[in-house]
């Protein structure tokens, strides 16, 4: 990383959303974030936008050299999705409780595993992470890790 600042020891997260994008402005903001691993927390990776599916998306990153994981268990259920935009507390709980599985659990390790390896990013849809679950995720995150830097692009 080059760097001696804190940043190093406790990690950067950035929280992305696609909504809007192209593949390539996408790709081009995760490269000026020093993305090295982009996690996508949808539950399905699939998205009517060309190249922002699973397998092209994560063709495109491999070509600059941005890892892609895909942890389904950080996904927000589908039928759970119009509350929490609209901030429902209780679809809110819901997806709470969707973090407190196993599976879920072991996705987060495995996020601040790779934050120790460089800059992280969480993609979902939703362009303003306070409609999305990538909200609660970085909450969730950043109680594992206090000193990361936090990033909404």
């Amino acid at each position: 990383m080059g760097t001696s600042d804190t940043t190093a020891v406790t990690g950067t997260l950035i929280s992305i959303g696609y909504e809007g994008k192209t593949v390539d402005y996408l790709v081009a903001q995760l490269l000026q974030q020093d993305v090295r691993v982009l996690i996508d927390v949808r539950l399905t990776p699939l998205s009517r936008k060309p190249g922002l599916s699973k397998v092209k998306l994560s063709e495109a990153l491999a070509a600059v050299g941005i890892g892609y994981v895909h942890h389904r268990a950080l996904g927000n259920p589908k039928d759970n999705r119009a509350g929490f935009r609209a901030g429902e507390p209780q679809s809110r709980a819901r997806y709470r409780d969707v973090l407190e599985s196993t599976a879920a659990t072991d996705a987060l390790a495995h996020v601040c595993e790779l934050m120790d390896g460089g800059v992280v990013a969480l993609l979902c849809f939703e362009l303003d992470h306070a409609e999305c679950h990538r909200d609660i995720v970085v909450r969730r995150l950043m109680k594992e890790r206090p000193g990361a830097a936090v990033v909404h692009v």
